[in-house]
């Protein structure tokens, strides 16, 4: 409803006229038409954003041999957040790749491997502050990933400062700070993998 001029009076009065709402195809036209006048960002914008603007998703990989060691590499200080933190593996999901395929890229990319076999274990809710102390947010889809341990190399060299095979027994330190949830929450997937159970 809105006022209006009432044209018998000469406009002195003013009457209540009943505005219909707009046509559907016009509210789904001018919908469409923003979507496709907005721009599609760019890579670097998108990695200063996830996890901060919008949910971040990632594929971890826990890497392991057939002899009950597994994969852990030394976080440089060009990563993101947590330098000289030990971790497993692990990447944001790209754009038009499933988590699978995005899993086997970052494995390539970062460790030069080809998985033999792939577990999916489940996924974690990641939050923590950044060192900026902002909050952020990081869905994990945590894949256990058996591979060639003699085709294990660290391919992303400015990325991390060092690697290597350790146990449940004996651990890197200082750990990524995801790190024992990570074990804690598929403690017994990962022994029986690792053959310890």
């Amino acid at each position: 409803m809105v006022d209006a001029p009432d044209s018998k009076s000469g406009g002195s009065n003013i009457m209540r006229v009943q505005v219909p709402p707009p046509a559907p195809f016009l509210i789904v036209n001018t919908f469409w038409f923003w979507m496709l006048s907005m721009k599609k960002l760019s890579a670097d914008t998108l990695r200063k954003h996830k996890g901060i603007s919008f949910v971040g998703v990632s594929t971890c990989f826990f890497v392991y041999d057939s002899e009950g060691h597994f994969y852990m590499a030394k976080r440089s200080n060009k990563s993101r957040d947590e330098k000289g933190t030990w971790e497993i593996g692990g990447g944001g999901l790209k754009w038009g790749l499933t988590a699978k395929e995005n899993l086997f890229r970052e494995i390539k990319e970062e460790y030069n491997a080809t998985p033999l076999k792939v577990t999916f274990l489940g996924y974690r809710d990641v939050l923590r502050s950044s060192e900026e102390a902002e909050l952020t947010h990081w869905v994990a889809l945590d894949f256990a990933v058996l591979v060639n341990p003699k085709l294990i190399k660290v391919n992303e060299i400015d990325m991390f400062d060092d690697s290597g095979w350790f146990t449940l027994a004996k651990l890197p330190s200082p750990l990524h700070s995801q790190q024992l949830t990570f074990f804690d929450k598929y403690s017994l997937q990962i022994r029986t993998l690792l053959g310890e159970n």
